[in-house]
C-alpha cells in the first residue's frame, strides 16, 4: 500500500515545478514584449528620421482609382535621353547591394534592360530606402523615377549599355508571393541538348532548367529573351502569312471547330459530348475550305487551332496546334496552288530574315544552329517527285521494299541528302501515291496509283501537306467508299459538290513546325506558348 506522506510530497514537488515553469514563461513573455516595444520605438524613430519615406515603398492596389499623371518611357529609348528625368515601369531582374549605402539594379522591360543605381543622398535617398530596395525580390515590378546619366564605359550586363539611371524614387507595384521556380539567368543558358533527368543536371557547374520544368512554370519561362523572341517570330509568321494572301486576293474565313463527323480518320479525332449526341474536334478546316470554294469565294485562308487525337509523344507532335490553311480555285493545273504556296513560304522566310534578324540572333544565342537556307532566283525551290525522293534514299542504302511511304527517320535522312547535294533546307516532293492520301485527293490522270498532291519540307521534316481536291461528286463518293468513309455521314459536304464546284487545291501548314524548324529548336513544345500533348493539359 502506497505511503500517503510520499504521495503528498510528490504532489507538492510537481506543483512547485509547474509554478516555476509559469514564472519562467511569464518572464520570457515580458522580455519579448519589452524587446518588441524597443524595436517598435526604434522603427518609429527611424521612420521619423527617414526623409525619403515619400520616395519609396509599396503602392496601393491598382483598382483604376486614378489616371496616369506622368509620361512613362521605354527602356530602349533611354540612350537618347541622357540628362533627362524619366519615369518607367520595369521588373527587377537582379539586384546587388554595396554596403548599406548603395544598390545596383538591373531593370527589365521585355527584352530590354538598363542598370539603375540607388545611392544615399541628402534629402532624397535615405539608408532605409537603400535597405528596402536591396530587399526587393527578383522579378518584382516597380515604378522608377530617376535621371539618365551617360556611363563612362559600356555596361555589359544590360542591353542598354551607354547609360544608367540614378534613381530618386522607386515604388513596388507587384511583388513575388513565394519563390521563383528557377532564375531567368539559368533559363537563358545555351542549351544544345536535353538531359534525361534532374539528377544529371545536378552534376553540372550551373543549374540546368529542363524542358518539363520550364513547361510546368511556363509564365516565368516565357519571360526570357529567347522566348520573347520566339513568340515575336511566331506572331510575325502569322502576320506575313496574312499579308501575302491578302495581297493575292484571299479572304480570311473562320470555320467551326466542332464537327458532326471526322474529316479523315476516326481513330485520330477527339470525340466530345454534344448535348444528347457526340461531336468531333476538327482535325483541320478542310471541309469548310472546300465548301467555301463551292460557295464561290475562290480564294480563302484560315489561321486556327487543329486537333489530332494521336498518342504521339515525340519532339514534333502535339494534340493541338495552329494551322495555317488555304484553298483556291485553279484554272488548269494543280501546280498553280503548289506554286502559290511556295511563293508564300519564301515570302515568310524572307520577311523573317530581313525584318526580325535581332530576334533570330537572340534565339540562336541559346539554341545555336546554322541559318535556314532556301533557294531563290532562276533555279527556284527544289522540286522532287516521290519516286525521285525514293531513288535518292535507295542510292544511300535504304532498302526499296521499306519505302512504300517515307517515315520520319527517312524524311530526316532525305533532308540531309538534299542539303549535301543541293545546299538547301527547303524543298518540295510532288506526286505522292494515292493510297497515302485522304479520300478527297485528286488522282493523277495518267497514273491512277499516283495523286496530284505534294508535301513541303524544312530541314528534312514535313511542314505542309496539300493537293488538288476532288470536285466531282461521283468521283468523290467513289473514293470515300474505297477509304471506308460513308458518304451519307458527310452528306452536307458531298452535297456542296453536287451543286457545282470549280476545280481547286490548297494546303495546310503547321505554324509551330515552321517556327521550330526555321530556328532549329529541336522540340515543337518550345514553339508553342502553352503546348498540348498526350501527357500535358496544363498550364
Amino acid at each position: 500500500m502506497a505511503d500517503p506522506q510520499k504521495q503528498l510530497d510528490a504532489s507538492s514537488a510537481t506543483s512547485k515545478n509547474e509554478e516555476k515553469k509559469r514564472e519562467k514563461a511569464l518572464r520570457k513573455e515580458m522580455k519579448a514584449a519589452e524587446t518588441a516595444a524597443k524595436q517598435a520605438l526604434a522603427a518609429q524613430q527611424a521612420a521619423a528620421d527617414d526623409y525619403a519615406v515619400p520616395f519609396y515603398g509599396s503602392l496601393p492596389l491598382n483598382q483604376s482609382q486614378s489616371r496616369p499623371r506622368l509620361s512613362r518611357v521605354e527602356i530602349d529609348s533611354l540612350s537618347a535621353r541622357s540628362g533627362e528625368t524619366v519615369t518607367f515601369r520595369a521588373r527587377v531582374q537582379t539586384s546587388r547591394a554595396q554596403g548599406n549605402k548603395m544598390v545596383f539594379l538591373n531593370l527589365r522591360q521585355r527584352t530590354h534592360s538598363v542598370q539603375a543605381l540607388v545611392t544615399v543622398t541628402p534629402e532624397k535617398v535615405s539608408k532605409q530606402m537603400v535597405k528596402w530596395v536591396a530587399g526587393l525580390a527578383d522579378e518584382s515590378i516597380v515604378l522608377v523615377q530617376g535621371t539618365v546619366k551617360t556611363s563612362p564605359e559600356p555596361i555589359k550586363s544590360a542591353s542598354v549599355q551607354d547609360v544608367e539611371v540614378l534613381v530618386s524614387q522607386i515604388h513596388l507595384i507587384s511583388g513575388i508571393d513565394g519563390r521563383l521556380p528557377f532564375s531567368l539567368e539559368d533559363a537563358s543558358r545555351p542549351d544544345t541538348e536535353e538531359l534525361p533527368s534532374e539528377a544529371d543536371a545536378e552534376v553540372r557547374q550551373f543549374n540546368r532548367v529542363l524542358l518539363d520544368t520550364r513547361l510546368n512554370n511556363r509564365v516565368v519561362d516565357l519571360r526570357t529573351n529567347t522566348n520573347l523572341a520566339i513568340f515575336t517570330l511566331q506572331s510575325a509568321i502569322g502576320h506575313l502569312f496574312r499579308q501575302y494572301l491578302h495581297g493575292h486576293g484571299f479572304t480570311e474565313i473562320h470555320s467551326p471547330k466542332l464537327q458532326g463527323a471526322a474529316t479523315e480518320s476516326g481513330a485520330s479525332v477527339f470525340k466530345v459530348n454534344y448535348f444528347k449526341g457526340n461531336a468531333f474536334l476538327a482535325q483541320s478546316p478542310q471541309l469548310a475550305k472546300q465548301m467555301a470554294i463551292a460557295a464561290d469565294f475562290e480564294r480563302v485562308y484560315e489561321i486556327g487551332p487543329v486537333f489530332r487525337a494521336e498518342d504521339s509523344n515525340t519532339p514534333r507532335h502535339m494534340t493541338e496546334f495552329m494551322g495555317l490553311d488555304l484553298e483556291m480555285t485553279i484554272e488548269e493545273h494543280y501546280h498553280e496552288a503548289m506554286e502559290l504556296l511556295d511563293g508564300l513560304l519564301i515570302s515568310v522566310f524572307r520577311g523573317l530574315r530581313e525584318t526580325y534578324h535581332r530576334e533570330i540572333a537572340a534565339v540562336a544565342a541559346q539554341f545555336p544552329a546554322d541559318g535556314f537556307k532556301w533557294r531563290e532566283g532562276p533555279e527556284g525551290t527544289l522540286k522532287l517527285t516521290f519516286r525521285q525522293a525514293i531513288d535518292m534514299l535507295v542510292e544511300d542504302g535504304v532498302p526499296r521494299e521499306s519505302l512504300d511511304d517515307i517515315n520520319t527517320e527517312n524524311e530526316k535522312r532525305l533532308g540531309r541528302l538534299v542539303k549535301a547535294k543541293y545546299d538547301t533546307d527547303y524543298f518540295i516532293i510532288d506526286k505522292f501515291p494515292l493510297e497515302l492520301r485522304p479520300f478527297y485527293t485528286m488522282p493523277d490522270p495518267e497514273d491512277p496509283t499516283l495523286s496530284n498532291s505534294y508535301d513541303f519540307f524544312m530541314r528534312g521534316e514535313e511542314i505542309l501537306s496539300g493537293a488538288q481536291r476532288i470536285h466531282n461528286p461521283a468521283l468523290l463518293v467513289e473514293k470515300m467508299r474505297s477509304k471506308g468513309v460513308d458518304p451519307d455521314s458527310m452528306k452536307t459536304y458531298v452535297d456542296a459538290f453536287r451543286m457545282g464546284c470549280a476545280p481547286h487545291g490548297g494546303g495546310g501548314i503547321g505554324l509551330e513546325r515552321v517556327l521550330m524548324l526555321f530556328l532549329k529548336l529541336n522540340n515543337i513544345r518550345r514553339a508553342s506558348m502553352f503546348p498540348r500533348d498526350p501527357k500535358r493539359l496544363e498550364p
